[in-house]
């Protein structure tokens, strides 16, 4: 793959194992430390992520630093996702779960981009920055899951929700990235208000299923996240505030579809559902 990827791509894919290799860190230190306490593990596989930063800091120019720090910080967080899983209390492994799908959640969108339209790419394509709610969602399914797992530890000990969140995070994540590729070059972060020559209605593939199947997959990991970590608080209000975040979205970039299209937009919308359930779009009334 690393063969077919721009240089962005190349260097967010090395950077991201670079970062996951503390994991192997994490694991070997057994082999060469008398003491196999999981914060001197914890402690190495630190110092490890810190010499990588300043490796990245001393070898890569600006622009490619902003890139790197952030692929290689997804990598680890993958690894502290697995190792929490691995060696945590029972019920904090499901965390570890959900740390590991948020990582590659980020890391693979910034990857799809560097595949499906690298003109596109900035370090903003990692989404971490997505918006200041989306943040302050993050930290609110954090803050329920710490309380609970005080109050209520054998609530997230629950197997069957960890599958079911992870099934439902991997089927949402894979239609997105599914969506990013066959949309290819047509494929943006942002709303595009200006159509451009080469800006083609992609009607094939999952297209050809639902309109907006990128919205839809990111729908649905979203939720997946919170079954995952047994939120059932940040359950509802994810389901709702996505919903609402999605049902504006698409009614903004309907508004530009039909701009740039015209009728063909009007016929695909008559063929093909918006793929959430209750959104029909903007529609042009007779």
């Amino acid at each position: 793959m690393a063969t077919v990827l721009c240089h962005e791509g190349r260097l967010s894919l090395y950077c991201f194992l670079g970062g996951m290799a503390s994991l192997v860190v994490f694991c070997s230190a057994e082999g060469f430390l008398q003491e196999e306490s999981i914060w001197t593990k914890a402690a190495l596989s630190m110092g490890y992520y810190i010499l990588l930063n300043i490796i990245i800091r001393i070898r890569y120019n600006p622009r490619d630093y902003q890139i790197a720090v952030r692929a290689a910080f997804l990598g680890t967080v993958l690894s502290a996702g697995v190792i929490v899983f691995l060696y945590s209390q029972y019920q904090y492994k499901s965390f570890g779960i959900y740390t590991t799908l948020m990582a590659l959640f980020h890391y693979t969108e910034y990857l799809g981009i560097a595949i499906c339209n690298p003109k596109t790419l900035s370090p903003d394509s990692f989404i971490l920055n997505h918006s200041i709610h989306y943040g302050l969602a993050a930290a609110a399914s954090w803050i329920e899951y710490f309380i609970e797992t005080h109050y209520f530890p054998e609530l997230k000990t629950y197997k069957l929700l960890w599958v079911a969140g992870v099934l439902l995070c991997l089927a949402g994540e894979s239609l997105r990235k599914v969506a990013m590729i066959t949309a290819s070059k047509n494929f943006s972060h942002i709303v595009q208000f200006e159509r451009h020559n080469e800006h083609e209605l992609v009607t094939c593939g999952v297209y050809a299923w639902m309109r907006h199947p990128s919205y839809v997959g990111w729908f649905y990991w979203s939720v997946g996240t919170q079954i995952t970590l047994a939120n059932p608080v940040c359950f509802v209000i994810y389901a709702i505030a996505s919903w609402k975040f999605f049902h504006d979205r698409i009614l903004m970039e309907e508004i530009t579809l039909l701009n740039f299209f015209g009728e063909e937009y009007i016929e695909y919308q008559e063929r093909v559902p918006s793929g959430l359930p209750f959104i029909r779009g903007f529609r042009v009334e007779p």
